[in-house]
């Protein structure tokens, strides 16, 4: 069974943290980032071509995740496969024995490194879910038999804004109708927006874990505002930063994360964490000893 699974179904405060795979082969920071993770967290979820820029896959990534003796958590995007290719992928992870999955839509390729690629759109993050769930009864999307058992503990991303907090609930409905078992969220800085959501989920099948990103400084605060889609950092977040030169802002953004996750676990605002420290991974242990996790 996936350790995420039991930790959440035996309501303990659930810790899991986004790792990137590299633009190349050399896997070596993020094996040392992985490692200094290790026992700090429940599992690490491996992004599949983050902001549709090309890298290692999640699937090999994960492979790595494994074998550094970390869970992970294997995401799939709709946006780069038609629905055998995902459904292949559903296969190889079994055989790794990937016990737990995100389904993701996908940002369009014009957002990342390879402006003209074709987007595929063939399945949505529903249709993924959907997908594995059938895989779970046994059968593939078109009803085919399938040699041996697979098992996944499904789960999908919200963003929940004040403009779009009701659409956002009823995709996750939809989610959850096709098997999800637990939300991330995208980054977190508004805890009254956090929780307003808790208030209005609270009686979904599903368990949810905050998105906490490490703000790296004032720059990259601005540049989320701008650019990132259903992130909101408040003048106030980004003033505190401002206060601040250099790689103090970095040590800044670990104390405001701390306090967020602090935050969040006293009040019981989610069932978890979902660390996102976006190119400082090694920096994830910090963040949890500000935390006091």
């Amino acid at each position: 069974m996936s350790m995420l699974r039991e930790v959440l179904r035996i309501n303990r405060f659930a810790v899991t943290a986004e790792f990137a795979p590299p633009k190349g082969t050399d896997m070596d920071h993020m094996r040392v980032c992985v490692r200094l993770a290790k026992g700090r967290i429940h599992a690490a979820n491996v992004t599949d071509f983050q902001s549709a820029v090309m890298r290692i896959s999640s699937l090999t990534a994960c492979k790595v995740v494994m074998d550094e003796g970390v869970e992970p958590v294997i995401q799939i995007t709709g946006r780069d496969r038609n629905r055998i290719a995902i459904q292949g992928e559903l296969l190889s992870a079994g055989v790794l024995g990937i016990k737990n999955l995100l389904a993701v839509t996908g940002d369009h390729p014009r957002m990342g490194d390879h402006p003209n690629a074709k987007p595929v759109y063939d399945l949505d993050s529903v249709g993924i879910l959907q997908a594995a769930t059938t895989f779970m009864s046994g059968t593939d999307l078109e009803g085919n038999n399938l040699n041996g058992r697979i098992e996944f503990f499904l789960g999908g991303a919200v963003s929940p804004t004040r403009e779009t907090m009701m659409p956002q609930i009823l995709k996750m409905r939809k989610k959850i109708a096709a098997g999800a078992k637990f939300f991330q969220t995208q980054a977190v800085f508004d805890l009254d927006l956090l929780r307003e959501f808790r208030s209005r989920t609270a009686t979904l099948d599903a368990s949810v874990l905050a998105g906490i990103v490490l703000l790296k400084s004032a720059n990259m605060a601005r540049f989320m505002n701008r650019n990132i889609p259903g992130v909101s950092i408040p003048d106030a977040v980004v003033g505190r930063l401002d206060r601040f030169t250099g790689r103090e802002q970095m040590n800044e953004g670990i104390r405001l994360a701390g306090e967020l996750i602090r935050t969040v676990r006293s009040e019981g605002l989610a069932d978890g964490i979902h660390i996102m420290a976006v190119g400082a991974e090694e920096r994830v242990g910090q963040i949890l000893d500000e935390a006091g996790l």
